[in-house]
């Protein structure tokens, strides 16, 4: 695939009445937030390290749509021991039970388990004899109503090793809405690329899963695969065009049925490189190998390449709630940062670029 893209990037970076500080402290790296918006569609919870990658697992609420945040809440002892990138997600078991359960990777992988929305935690504890990098990336609900995460390990954490070898990605099932999970299987390699941080995301009429992979070689695209079966088989890994090529993708339907997917820009020949970015496409685009509709700019990152692995909302005004960290403010910390959108304000910018738009690829030669 052509390392270039030709769709429209719009430009928000500058748009600051879009973005809201989530958390901020001077001369404290804060990095790698998730989110989870509850059923009433007004609470909203981040978790993320105080530390590039690991470090204690800080807490915030929002209670209007991510508008204000608390102050960092009270979290477990064990959380202050975390050695990696914390993901967070609402799950439901068979039988209507609501939790919230996060995980925190690397070897074992550890799991909390909220059941009272986000009011009290368990300790971080381990979810088997097994460990994994950015555990879990995904987290998929399946049909019969067990739980599917996705995640990846180098060789160094599966088992405690400590050697990198082939980048593997893996899945572990959950049969009691996430309370435990089953020994990893491998789903996804490929001889060359490095695949990585999956980002899952069915298909509109529910019967297929695709999962974006991160490439950390950096010699190719992003990649995708998908499953007709409910993730008990996967296609081949295939390269994504360049316009999706990035860094810990996450998704999400906007009202009108197209996604938003935002990630870190890593395309090899792109002038937004190293920002965080968004997608505006359909399934269908990926499952053709199509570019999409256009790119977007969220905010400028002033670093090579750290930045983002977002947090994705959607309100039912059709708003999009994203949040990240990055080093938004040239020579200080990182810090958390939200980007409040609707699809049709993005279609609104497209239609007035759309006259000064070329067919010249974005970045350099390619398309």
């Amino acid at each position: 695939m052509a390392p270039g893209y030709t769709v429209p990037v719009l430009d928000l970076a500058a748009d600051v009445g879009r973005q809201v500080v989530v958390d901020r402290q001077a001369g404290q790296y804060l990095g790698h937030p998730t989110t989870v918006l509850l059923e009433d569609n007004k609470t909203m919870i981040a978790v993320y390290p105080k530390g590039h990658g690991r470090g204690a697992i800080l807490m915030k609420q929002s209670t209007d749509g991510g508008l204000t945040w608390s102050d960092r809440l009270p979290t477990p002892p064990s959380w202050a021991t975390s050695l990696e990138v914390p993901t967070l997600y609402r799950t439901v078991d068979k039988q209507g039970t609501r939790r919230l359960i996060m995980f925190s990777g690397l070897y074992p992988i550890r799991m909390a388990v909220s059941e009272d929305d986000g009011k009290t935690w368990s300790e971080l504890k381990p979810i088997g004899d097994f460990g994994g990098i950015v555990a879990m990336a995904s987290l998929v609900r399946l049909k019969n109503g067990d739980y599917m995460a996705l995640f990846h390990d180098d060789g160094r954490f599966l088992r405690g090793k400590g050697v990198r070898d082939k980048f593997i990605v893996y899945k572990t099932l959950s049969h009691d809405g996430g309370l435990t999970w089953s020994q990893p299987e491998p789903i996804a390699t490929h001889p060359v690329a490095h695949l990585c941080e999956p980002g899952a995301v069915r298909s509109p009429d529910g019967k297929q899963i695709a999962v974006l992979l991160r490439e950390n070689s950096r010699r190719l695209n992003s990649f995708v695969i998908f499953s007709d079966d409910e993730g008990v088989t996967w296609s081949t890994p295939r390269e994504l065009p360049a316009a999706l090529t990035g860094d810990r993708h996450t998704a999400r339907y906007a009202p009108d049925g197209r996604l938003f997917i935002t990630f870190r820009d890593t395309t090899r020949q792109s002038a937004t490189q190293g920002d965080w970015v968004g997608w505006v496409g359909t399934y269908e685009d990926i499952v053709a190998g199509r570019q999409g509709q256009y790119r977007v700019r969220l905010m400028d990152n002033h670093h090579a390449w750290d930045c983002c692995y977002p947090g994705l909302e959607l309100l039912p005004d059709g708003t999009f709630v994203t949040t990240t960290y990055g080093h938004w403010t040239r020579g200080e910390s990182p810090y958390i940062v939200s980007v409040r959108f609707k699809m049709e304000e993005l279609d609104a910018m497209a239609a007035r670029q759309r006259p000064q738009q070329t067919d010249a690829p974005v970045g350099g030669a390619g398309g």
